[in-house]
């Protein structure tokens, strides 16, 4: 039986964790052929996240540098499944959706799996400077490397931890989300984008819009011109 490590950062989320864990469909991706591991990596909380993810059942691993880029390299270093999934702590990825997305990956004989959130997005689900900021830097990503993504800044994935080795990971914050799928499309990988649904955050944003924005767009001209 195939095995699918679910890698999900945390950072003071203790509002949303055990609702997150609860949503993995961990049944149905039984059913469907897959033993799971769930890994949750607190980046740093200084709330009750690790014990409540703990006493839902998670592999909990600790990853005091702060930074997303960081609690992602920390999980997949510790991921001992076929495949990889990823998405956030705070209900607003559609975990839910993992068996469909694992059926697709391997269906259609895929390397890797990110997401659209922006194409299918409800009215008063995401701010208007968020959504501009995301569109805008999927623009310049797609423009700069050739690609035709929806939504570059999406933290949702699926893909096959054999291909870990051969991308060049090196962000320690908020970019290492695009920087992971411009890897992937440009590494010669079998890549996909499918549409999902994205509800509203619970608990406290952690994003700061302009500054992690203006990071974003300064790395992928570093990441393009200065690789």
């Amino acid at each position: 039986m195939k095995k699918v490590s679910i890698v999900i950062p945390a950072l003071n989320e203790e509002e949303s964790i055990a609702g997150t864990i609860g949503s993995i469909p961990l049944a149905l991706l039984k059913k469907s052929g897959y033993r799971t591991e769930v890994i949750i990596v607190d980046n740093g909380s200084t709330d009750s996240t690790g014990k409540i993810a703990r006493a839902k059942g998670a592999k909990v691993i600790s990853e005091p540098r702060r930074g997303y880029g960081n609690a992602y390299k920390a999980g997949f270093e510790n991921a001992t499944g076929d495949f990889i999934a990823t998405g956030d702590a705070d209900l607003t990825y559609p975990l839910e959706k993992l068996p469909q997305l694992l059926r697709a990956l391997e269906e259609q004989n895929l390397d890797f799996i990110t997401t659209d959130r922006l194409s299918n997005l409800k009215s008063g689900i995401m701010g208007r400077t968020h959504f501009f900021g995301n569109t805008a830097l999927t623009t310049v990503l797609n423009l700069l490397f050739g690609l035709k993504l929806n939504d570059s800044q999406s933290g949702m994935w699926v893909f096959r931890s054999a291909i870990l080795p051969r991308l060049r990971l090196e962000s320690s914050g908020m970019p290492f989300s695009q920087e992971l799928k411009v890897e992937a499309y440009t590494k010669g990988l079998r890549c996909a984008e499918f549409p999902i649904p994205y509800r509203e955050r619970r608990g406290k944003m952690k994003l700061r819009t302009f500054r992690d924005g203006a990071l974003n767009l300064l790395h992928l001209f570093r990441k393009r011109f200065f690789p």
